[in-house]
């Protein structure tokens, strides 16, 4: 299966200012990853050859900032590496740099006077480690030398060093390798060089600067320790291969048995790259070979091989989690589900559903499952109204992927009616009301961001979309009853179902402006424009007939529809914000209130041709309008090969956040695949008509 790529030749790379914004990440399948910018420049806190996950999916710490290197010819050195400090870029080799591409992992290639140096970087699978391959073709007439200098760290991803805090203790000094431990927390990492030797001219390069941060107003200024250097020959007119292992863990043991498992050559080395290749090769020939009508696009492979970035292993090695976004997201609850079928089972990873499933059944608690499952403590955060409903929805579309009712009977079933028996009860702040909707907080929803203590955009008592997946969960708690002959409860789901959609269309519906109220309280009836209520017509189970559905559709399409998703806010509205930009407090008034979010775009699309109908022309239109400009444009522009968080409300709908979003990828990739292309769930039928 052949493999995408994006080649960025000098032309590009000599446009500082464009080049500088383009990032590349690459993951290892435990919620660590590397990450860098196109020019080999550090611009964010959170970039790094190797940021670990000591506690998988979590405890991710910087280890190894970059890899600087330079190259001695004749009498002259010539630095290939650059760094960015408050006055300026120092040194500026990024100006030897002839060609970048990925494809998928990263590769540099440097020329300095007839001497090319070629480094490609890869993370084996699963493992706390990273390789950077090196080639040389030394043609300039001069026996050479190239010295490799490693930028290390040992901070939490989200923090900078001051060197005043930081003690480092060599563990070993060898010919070839290095190690170093630190006590806070206790920790090491471990550096062997294929080819060359090791020299211990250690010191502290100060004050690096972090352009991306300083933008976003959090701290930008970095100490990272120059932890001597590495060197390697190259004679006149030959070739050379050599390789840099770097692996770490929070014990000595662990280190040394990933590094026992490297290759000792870089010809091996160069094998175990192969195979990292095949495994996403794979990955790919699985996707094409269940969807063989799918054309083979390299602007949908990219797509795919994104996917599996968010995917990761948990610290016991038995289940998966999804990460909601890199750099800095973690797991949350309400992300991992509504990416769960983009992400896994529009792409065949059943089994990767179900332990993400039981990840959360374990966390379930009075009928709620986490939120967030933070980095550093691992301590699960309740504090969603609709994590758990949009978990009950995968679980539907788990059924329709699979009919697997067995794997749901035996292991979700009595957490699913547990669930909706504590929001009847209201024992959780999620609670059913006498009209038979929810009420919750006021904090409780996607759009949840908080300015000094308040919510930016308040939507307590009942949010529209909160309103639309509690109805399709009683409907989806119907099905699974009647499947397994509990009558009685089968009925009980039904009565209920049937009084929160008559309750709905009374409260929710807006006669005068033809479309949803987004939150209705005992106090007010907000009518502010928000893509939420396209959830109630996108989902399975909705509650309104076709021709209210379809005004939905056409007001969210001509007020609030972009090129790269919904705006969250119509550009009308007071409130409405069209640029993300400036310290946290600023972004995060913005954040819901016209930001666009591409993630929308999934269920847009589905509400679209769902009521518009699916004829050739209307599923043409809806790829060229909200497919192809946000999967062929936007994997070239930031995050390479994957697409960010959000964009600007305004033109140019400038990309922001984090530049790879778990459900940024997979709600327009599900929508791609069953709604445009019409791949549909293999048992959908069945499911929904009770036929299984």
């Amino acid at each position: 299966m052949k493999m995408p790529s994006i080649i960025l030749k000098d032309e590009m790379l000599s446009c500082f200012d464009e080049a500088i914004k383009k990032e590349w990440i690459i993951t290892n399948g435990l919620g660590g990853y590397a990450s860098s910018t196109v020019l080999g420049i550090n611009t964010r806190k959170y970039h790094g050859l190797l940021v670990a996950a000591f506690h998988p999916p979590g405890g991710r710490r910087v280890c190894l900032a970059k890899l600087d290197e330079e190259i001695s010819i004749g009498n002259n050195t010539y630095p290939l590496a650059a760094n960015e400090f408050q006055n300026g870029i120092f040194p500026q080799g990024y100006k030897f740099l002839k060609e970048f591409s990925i494809s998928p992992f990263p590769k540099y290639v440097y020329s300095v006077q007839n001497v090319n140096v070629e480094k490609t970087v890869f993370m084996p699978f699963e493992k706390n480690a990273v390789i950077a391959i090196y080639k040389i073709q030394n043609q300039s007439g001069f026996n050479i030398k190239i010295r490799i200098f490693p930028l290390v760290n040992w901070r939490h991803f989200h923090s900078v060093t001051d060197r005043r805090s930081i003690s480092w203790m060599f563990a070993e000094k060898e010919d070839n390798k290095v190690g170093v431990s630190l006590g806070v927390p206790e920790s090491i990492l471990i550096m062997k060089v294929t080819g060359g030797h090791y020299h211990p001219n250690g010191r502290w390069i100060e004050k690096i600067y972090y352009r991306e941060e300083a933008e976003r107003g959090e701290s930008c200024i970095d100490d990272c320790y120059q932890l001597g250097f590495f060197e390697m020959d190259a004679k006149a007119g030959e070739n050379e291969d050599f390789a840099l292992i770097t692996v770490a863990d929070e014990k000595e043991i662990n280190a040394r048995k990933i590094l026992s498992e490297m290759p000792d050559t870089a010809c091996d080395l160069e094998i175990l790259h192969e195979r990292e290749m095949k495994r996403r090769e794979n990955l790919l020939a699985q996707f094409y070979q269940t969807h063989t009508t799918v054309p083979l696009n390299d602007w949908l492979s990219w797509i795919i091989l994104a996917t599996d970035m968010f995917i990761v292993k948990n610290l016991s090695g038995m289940q998966k989690s999804i990460i909601a976004g890199y750099h800095w997201f973690e797991t949350w609850g309400r992300d991992t589900f509504i990416s769960l079928p983009g992400l896994m089972l529009a792409t065949g990873r059943f089994e990767d559903a179900r332990q993400v499933f039981l990840t959360f059944k374990k966390h379930c608690q009075q009928g709620l499952i986490p939120n967030f499952i933070p980095d550093d403590s691992g301590q699960p955060t309740y504090n969603a109204a609709d994590a758990t409903l949009w978990f009950i929805n995968a679980v539907l579309q788990y059924l329709k992927n699979t009919g697997d009712f067995n794997f749901v009977r035996e292991q979700l079933w009595a957490m699913l009616r547990t669930v909706v028996e504590n929001h009847v009860k209201g024992k959780n702040f999620s609670r059913m009301d006498n009209d038979g909707l929810l009420r919750h907080g006021s904090q409780l929803t996607w759009m949840d961001a908080v300015v000094d203590g308040h919510p930016v955009t308040p939507r307590g008592g009942m949010a529209v979309e909160v309103q639309a997946l509690w109805y399709n969960a009683l409907k989806t708690m119907e099905l699974l009853a009647r499947k397994f002959n509990e009558k009685t409860e089968a009925e009980k789901y039904l009565q209920m179902a049937e009084k929160a959609r008559k309750s709905f269309d009374e409260k929710f519906w807006n006669s005068e402006k033809n479309y949803l109220f987004d939150t209705v309280n005992e106090q007010v009836k907000d009518d502010s424009l928000r893509p939420n209520q396209i959830i109630a017509v996108a989902l399975d189970f909705a509650m309104l007939e076709k021709s209210k559905n379809e005004k939905i559709v056409d007001i969210v399409h001509n007020e609030l529809s972009t090129p790269y998703g919904l705006r969250t806010l119509a550009r009308n509205d007071p409130k409405y914000v069209g640029t993300y930009a400036g310290d946290r407090r600023s972004r995060d008034k913005a954040y819901h209130n016209g930001t666009v979010w591409p993630w929308l775009q999934g269920p847009f699309i589905t509400a679209f041709l769902k009521t518009k109908g699916y004829a050739d022309y209307r599923r043409q239109y809806a790829l060229k309008n909200f497919v192809l400009p946000l999967f062929t444009e936007q994997i070239f522009k930031v995050g390479l090969g994957t697409l960010s968080e959000m964009f600007d409300g305004e033109p140019p709908h400038t990309s922001k956040g984090c530049i790879a979003q778990a459900w940024s990828i997979a709600e327009p990739l599900r929508a791609y695949v069953e709604d445009i292309i019409q791949i549909r769930p293999k048992f959908e039928k069945k499911v929904l008509h009770g036929l299984m």
